[in-house]
């Protein structure tokens, strides 16, 4: 049998298709798209390096970059436009506010100032801020090795606050550059003392407590932990477009989970 084909009836289907598939493909890219830069405190660095993953799982044309360098960095770097988003583990100074009253800051998280030492050689469990106080403003020594940040450290300038108060660090203290440095110089010195953020505590340190309250995430999310401080997002406005939809999934369910899973506190 012979099969006629109208040739124009063929062509206009086949053009119809490839119009269907062509709007079907569009329906299906969904989902935000471009970069976003984060740079600042290495206190907020893994909790936004674990949302950074998080979302670009979720939106696989977004490509989020995380960097170190400082809670001071992390400010100025956003108000010079060097980062989309400046993390900082403190609160804007009034310096800041004053020099780029453009910029917004937003709690993230909660995180607790943990005072750790060796565990394998120090049976010490606790102290009062008022020890802790003279040990730093006494420095180095026979007894102790202190462990200070850096400069431009939010960590440090939390301590230097909450702990320290009008007292100075003795200038014979070690200063080191980030909570990871720190970690390992306690965990590998027999008499060591210093501060790291409590995401950052695990076994090879021993927190102690303070003033008979431990350093432990009940603790520091209701406040009785002396040394507590809010994890803050920087932007220059307020936050929108891409910027603004990575904040909102940080803040929302999803992304306040991975704030307890890496041992910080959630907001919510």
């Amino acid at each position: 049998m012979y099969l006629k084909i109208n040739r124009k009836k063929v062509s206009v289907f086949m053009t119809g298709c490839v119009l269907l598939a062509v709007l079907a493909l569009g329906g299906c890219s969904q989902g935000a798209s471009g970069t976003i830069a984060i740079g600042g405190s290495s206190t907020v660095q893994p909790l936004a390096e674990k949302w950074g993953k998080a979302f670009e799982a979720k939106n696989p044309d977004v490509k989020i970059t995380v960097q170190g360098g400082g809670s001071s960095a992390g400010v100025k770097g956003c108000a010079e436009g060097i980062f989309d988003i400046g993390a900082a583990s403190r609160e804007m100074k009034s310096s800041e506010a004053d020099q780029w009253p453009e910029l917004v800051a937003i709690h993230v998280a909660v995180d607790g100032v943990a005072i750790v030492i060796n565990p394998a050689s120090n049976s010490v469990t606790g102290m009062t801020l008022e020890e802790v106080r003279d040990i730093f403003a006494s420095g180095s020594n026979a007894t102790w090795t202190v462990i200070n940040r850096e400069e431009g450290s939010g960590t440090r300038e939390v301590f230097e606050e909450k702990v320290m108060s009008d007292t100075k660090v003795a200038p014979n203290a070690e200063f080191l550059p980030s909570n990871g440095a720190v970690k390992q110089k306690v965990a590998a010195t027999a008499n060591a003392i210093g501060y790291i953020s409590l995401g950052y505590v695990d076994s090879s340190v021993k927190a102690l407590s303070i003033g008979g309250v431990a350093c432990n995430e009940v603790n520091c999310a209701e406040g009785s932990y002396p040394v507590t401080r809010y994890l803050n997002f920087i932007t220059k406005g307020a936050p929108d477009g891409l910027s603004k939809e990575f904040i909102d999934f940080c803040l929302g369910s999803e992304g306040q989970k991975i704030v307890g899973e890496e041992d910080y506190i959630s907001i919510a």
